[in-house]
């Protein structure tokens, strides 16, 4: 069976917990979105693309988010995940993917994944909130800890997530999963309600004496400060770290990185957005053909050609340098991805 050869080779991969494992291949996992490599009848490398929305430039536009990529110990270094890769890519500009994000296990994966053409622009920043600096008495306000799915507390999520202009959305689903993994973790989702509605949400996992906070989403900074201090009250923590995206002043962490699949999509929506933008582009794609050619970007447009227009100079670029100059100024975001 496809999905339990898949599971064999995850756990002999990934140090994962068992309770993790059975997790992911129970809501996350179908063979529709995993793709693998086999040498005789032994699956010897996979991976899994799960579809995201991601706002980008006043649209929502399809992804794909590489998880469990993994190659048997006894294949590495014989390129075997390039292939895979390579065939994925493939796939996802088939299904009408822009673009493919993934987190890496490792640092040294990053240069790895540079190489396939993927760009590091998923940052986030830490920011340090001591117990005794936090107010939980805010006037009308109740706070409540939950660990199963709420409609309302989706829709805020949502509504919250879709603020921010260039970052990963997720659906109700996802948040099913989420929650279960908090659960796996004794962690909780904390959440703020004036009268009945939802104000605020924080996805807290406890790590010793900190309290990890993967997201933090709330109306205004007074309900931030008496989500997290009921937060560290319940945890008994003397401080919480929250995981937010970049913000001047505090340091950047890298997460995430992105591959464009379809160049001339991006672009044209690009353009759409800045319409002021003018460039010239010589683009290369060492993977996916299709991307590669001439693109004129100007009033608002992109169009593409195979050929170089006589008289025009270029800015050449190759696939992971056109992602870092198109997305990175956006500051891309991404939050609760189960990594």
């Amino acid at each position: 069976m496809l999905k339990k050869q898949i599971k064999d080779l995850w756990r002999l991969c990934f140090n994962d917990s068992e309770a993790f494992t059975e997790l992911y291949f129970t809501h996350r996992y179908n063979n529709d979105v995993n793709i693998y490599i086999q040498s005789g009848e032994e699956i010897i490398s996979a991976l899994q693309m799960l579809p995201y929305q991601m706002t980008f430039c006043n649209s929502e536009i399809p992804t794909a988010y590489i998880s469990g990529a993994c190659t048997h110990p006894d294949y590495r270094s014989k390129g075997v995940m390039h292939e895979l890769l390579s065939q994925a890519f493939a796939r996802m500009q088939s299904q009408g993917m822009l673009l493919s994000t993934l987190i890496p296990a490792n640092d040294y994966l990053f240069d790895y994944y540079r190489k396939k053409g993927y760009a590091s622009i998923f940052n986030y920043t830490e920011e340090n909130y001591l117990a005794k600096d936090t107010t939980l008495n805010v006037r009308g306000l109740r706070i409540e800890t939950l660990s199963d799915f709420r409609e309302d507390v989706f829709h805020y999520l949502s509504h919250k997530m879709k603020e921010r202009s260039c970052c990963i959305q997720h659906t109700a689903a996802d948040l099913k999963v989420i929650l279960a993994d908090l659960r796996l973790t004794n962690g909780s989702l904390v959440i703020a309600l004036r009268e009945k509605n939802i104000c605020g949400v924080a996805f807290c996992y406890p790590d010793g004496e900190t309290l990890r906070i993967n997201e933090l989403l709330a109306d205004n900074a007074e309900i931030e400060k008496a989500v997290l201090a009921k937060a560290v009250k319940q945890w008994k923590c003397n401080k919480a770290t929250a995981i937010r995206p970049v913000k001047k002043g505090l340091e950047e962490h890298h997460l995430g990185m992105a591959r464009i699949i379809d160049a001339k999509k991006v672009l044209q929506l690009f353009a759409a957005a800045f319409p002021q933008e003018e460039m010239n582009i010589e683009l290369t794609d060492d993977t996916l053909a299709a991307n590669n050619g001439y693109y004129y970007i100007n009033n608002g447009k992109c169009m593409k050609s195979d050929e170089r227009v006589i008289g025009s100079t270029h800015q050449r670029l190759n696939i992971e340098m056109l992602a870092l100059k198109i997305f990175a100024p956006l500051q891309p975001y991404m939050s609760l991805m189960l990594n």
